[in-house]
């Protein structure tokens, strides 16, 4: 089509923005959970968790079919659908009387949508830009990191103004009609396009022709790289949603144990205090994580992917083994930013890596499959944290329910266990990049 040859390409980058910042209030769930506690008080603590880890795992099942369709018919069809799907399971889990509707329309519906519309942009970016992949990928799925941080005070409002029902509502027109809208831009480039003045980078002297080529998934999935890579990329993001979904808890633990040294109870102030310290990092670690996935594909245009994996790595990996040793909010606020950060690296990385070692014709497939470490992640992190913590104590707190005080305790515990497991994977992720070469096409 004419309308493809002479596209704008950074128009793709804005329906990317568009449906990313959309899709990235996935990471807004602990919002709703005061006020779902409220509405069913019947839930328990672990029904309360199950939704928020069953969409992590649908979103990357979406992610895994939606890639290997849109190879086929384009992305614009299925980021619209993806949309759809989104906006339809918010709007029925509106509506749901019980856990297990809820559960079905926000986390599985809903999830499935969130997956089938997220891949679209990001294989879409990497056709468009070749010449700036690792900039393209990061930017594509910086919107992502930044979508809690732009619908948590939207969602705040409607609770506060309309109750948490009527939030899943208007939430779900909203995404609706931003995913459908921004689908539309979803275009894929005409075959054989390079950027005016690029010119793919010749293969090193002694490379093998075969080297780079377009695989097929099955093709992909006969290489050994495709596993390594899959478990370096489960190790980030176990250590980055381990982090992510338990960050006001693991701050908690630390002052409530200092102030039960001088305090019997802690008073209801102080307890708040900590309370909004947690809620203002999960704000900050949402910016990083934004951040971290533009900033770190900008690096690895320029030393390189393999380079800038080892220094994320790293980076992660210390942090990870001395977390639970940043007890002061200084300390710990650099600690989970500094995972944030790593994380958005390792989500805008990995689609490029992605590209480089097994081409760009079936990347939305293979990045699919890639991207299915995600959801491992998602399901073992956050899990992992409370699984192993070690319970220090029990610390009586003032609290306020329904307008009285009351005293209530609370858990305190350390999380070096599930840290040090974290850290250690992200070390030993070091060595499998190292040593990773690019497949060979037989």
């Amino acid at each position: 089509m004419a309308g493809e040859k002479t596209m704008n390409r950074w128009l793709v980058v804005v329906g990317a923005l568009l449906i990313q910042v959309s899709l990235g209030a996935v990471y807004i769930y602990s919002v709703f959970k005061p006020a779902l506690s409220a509405k069913f008080p019947d839930w328990s603590p672990t029904d309360l968790a199950l939704p928020s880890q069953l969409i992590l795992a649908f979103f990357a099942l979406g992610v895994i079919f939606a890639g290997k369709i849109q190879d086929k018919i384009g992305p614009r069809i299925v980021a619209t659908v993806g949309g759809i799907m989104l906006g339809v399971g918010l709007i029925i889990a509106a509506y749901a009387p019980s856990l297990m509707a809820f559960t079905l329309a926000f986390s599985v519906l809903g999830g499935l949508g969130i997956g089938t519309a997220y891949v679209c942009p990001i294989a879409t970016c990497v056709k468009w830009f070749p010449d700036k992949r690792g900039m393209i990928t990061g930017l594509a799925v910086a919107g992502f990191g930044a979508g809690a941080l732009v619908f948590t005070p939207v969602a705040k409002y409607f609770i506060a103004s309309s109750g948490i029902m009527a939030t899943f509502m208007y939430l779900g027109i909203i995404f609706l009609v931003a995913v459908v809208l921004g689908a539309q831009l979803m275009i894929n480039p005409p075959a054989g396009f390079k950027p005016a003045g690029w010119n793919p980078p010749a293969p090193a002297p002694g490379a093998a022709a075969s080297a780079g080529a377009d695989f097929g998934t099955m093709e992909m999935l006969k290489t050994v790289q495709f596993y390594l890579l899959w478990v370096t990329y489960f190790a980030g993001c176990m250590a980055g949603l381990m982090i992510i979904m338990n960050i006001t808890n693991i701050w908690q633990s630390p002052p409530m144990i200092e102030g039960a040294k001088t305090m019997a109870t802690i008073p209801q102030d102080i307890f708040k205090t900590i309370a909004d310290q947690g809620a203002t990092a999960v704000m900050i670690v949402a910016i990083l994580n934004a951040a971290g996935r533009l900033v770190w594909g900008q690096i690895s245009d320029v030393l390189g992917r393999k380079v800038t994996l080892i220094i994320i790595f790293a980076y992660a990996g210390v942090v990870m083994l001395f977390l639970n040793t940043f007890t002061s909010y200084p300390l710990f606020l650099f600690g989970v930013c500094s995972i944030g950060f790593c994380f958005g690296g390792f989500l805008g990385l990995y689609p490029a890596v992605t590209a480089d070692y097994f081409g760009t014709k079936n990347v939305g497939a293979n990045y699919g499959l890639m991207f299915a470490a995600y959801g491992v992640g998602g399901l073992f992190g956050p899990w992992l944290a409370p699984k192993l913590m070690t319970v220090v104590g029990k610390i009586p707190y003032e609290a306020l329910d329904k307008g009285a005080v009351v005293v209530k305790e609370f858990t305190a515990a350390s999380y070096t266990t599930p840290f040090i497991i974290s850290g250690v994977l992200c070390l030993v992720s070091i060595g499998i990049v190292w040593m990773l070469k690019p497949p060979v096409k037989g």
